[in-house]
């Protein structure tokens, strides 16, 4: 195509968090960029994800603290759920987010805010069909993908006659479920799954998997099912739905179990089994771009997809599904762009929290991995109820553990299940970024009494 067929410089797909700072770094640099929203400015993240679940959760915690009240030494009653204004909060904090999200981008230079639904019909050629049934057509010899991920309708059947929830729609509610059905025991059923059951609703998780969490360490995923029964929280391990019905105003699960079957009855039901790319209704082929079995992108270790020129950015290209990766997907593809960097998404660290209380802070290798590649290795770790601050603050569930080079000391991975997990994994990282051995952390001189002193006493487990 010659150049001055070009209607811009770059075309992005999508306002996700790979999205939307691109379009504002190019924008800035002088190139002439649309960027083309189906439906909200921000993403996967601040309008179904990390925003308005970590504002619940923040609302979950202040019921259990209440609830636990006299062990700090004071006398209050259950407390009173205002499931409205709860929901309104959430939904508050989103639109502010959404709204600021929005802003920067109509107020970058150089970048044009296109809403509407965006497909290839060329390589290069984008055509933006907008709710009124109006066409446009885009077109530039750089296009960015970051359309995201949806959540995976599984194959059980009589689902499609019940009215469940997904991530999505379950923010729209406004009447707390009497009981909550939850399909899935990844990150999102156990986060909705604690949150729910703080706020008052019984809640039963159904995994088809032999654990939670099912890519975790047992004893990690043992000591969170811990938790979550001790609150409450009813788990099916190892279980596989098998039908769905509504009988009169309830919402009836079968469920196949090593024991048999049984069923389930709920008012609400929330399906969180998977993701699946927003890839369906690209046209992809029209571009000749590949995708896998799973309709993911296919992009290299500079973020290209098979056709030059053309980037995939965030989930829609497959491996770890969190919004930090997306944005560093961005880093890499602005250092290479506009910088004349040489960055990859090869080897890097992958790191993640899961936002059950206690937190879970995780980054480097499992247990499970270093075994299946038969590493030497050594395992340090300490319980959270022998960690000074937790006990004083009464936040005692969890452990902490990291994982060592048998050979160079060098910290492998960690997995810190407790209070504030995600920070302290947090400092792990900082660690095994700069290649330190566990003895420099061991050995550190760190502010008591904190929750960060407890790595000294972490890493002393291994002088025994």
């Amino acid at each position: 195509m010659a150049r001055k067929e070009w209607t811009h410089d770059a075309v992005i797909l999508g306002t996700g968090q790979a999205g939307k700072p691109l379009a504002r770094a190019l924008g800035r640099a002088g190139w002439r960029t649309a960027i083309v929203e189906r439906d909200r400015v921000g993403g996967s993240c601040v309008n179904y994800g990390c925003t308005p679940t970590k504002t619940l959760v923040a609302s979950a915690r202040v019921a259990y603290l209440v609830r636990r009240a006299g062990a700090y030494g004071f006398t209050v009653g259950e407390p009173g759920v205002d499931f409205p204004r709860v929901m309104a909060r959430q939904r508050e904090i989103v639109e502010r987010f959404r709204r600021g999200s929005q802003q920067g981008l109509e107020q970058t230079p150089n970048v044009e805010l296109v809403f509407g639904e965006g497909r290839f019909t060329a390589p290069y050629r984008i055509e933006v069909e907008r709710g009124s049934g109006e066409r446009r057509e885009l077109a530039a010899p750089k296009i960015f993908i970051n359309t995201g991920t949806r959540a995976a309708v599984p194959p059980i059947a009589g689902l499609e006659h019940v009215p469940y929830l997904d991530h999505a729609s379950l923010l729209e509610l406004d009447r707390l479920p009497e009981h909550l059905l939850v399909i899935g025991g990844g990150y999102i059923g156990v986060e909705y799954g604690q949150l729910f059951r703080r706020l008052g609703s019984s809640v039963t998780i159904v995994q088809r998997a032999p654990q939670l969490l099912a890519r975790e360490d047992e004893d990690v995923a043992t000591a969170l099912q811990d938790i979550l029964r001790e609150e409450g929280v009813a788990l099916y391990l190892g279980a596989q739905a098998t039908r769905v019905r509504r009988e009169a105003r309830a919402i009836v699960l079968d469920v196949r179990t090593s024991g048999g079957s049984v069923a389930l009855r709920g008012t609400h039901l929330l399906v969180a089994a998977g993701r699946v790319p927003n890839t369906d209704r690209l046209r992809l082929e029209a571009a000749g771009i590949e995708t896998d079995a799973r309709g993911f992108i296919r992009v290299n270790d500079r973020l290209e997809t098979s056709v030059p020129g053309i980037y995939a950015l965030g989930d829609v290209k497959g491996g770890p599904a969190f919004t930090h990766i997306s944005y560093d997907d961005f880093r890499a593809v602005r250092s290479n762009l506009l910088e004349g960097g040489a960055a990859t998404i090869r080897q890097r660290l992958v790191p993640y929290t899961v936002f059950t209380d206690p937190q879970l802070g995780r980054v480097g290798a499992t247990e499970k991995e270093l075994q299946a590649e038969q590493r030497e290795y050594r395992v340090a770790q300490l319980p959270m109820a022998h960690v000074a601050r937790a006990v004083e603050t009464g936040e005692t569930r969890g452990f902490m553990k990291a994982l060592v080079d048998g050979k160079t000391g060098q910290i492998l991975g960690c997995a810190i299940l407790g209070v504030e997990g995600g920070e302290l994994a947090n400092m792990i990282q900082i660690a095994m970024m700069g290649k330190l051995a566990y003895t420099v952390l061991r050995e550190a001189v760190l502010p008591h009494p904190t929750l960060g002193e407890s790595l000294n006493n972490l890493f002393m487990t291994l002088d025994g």
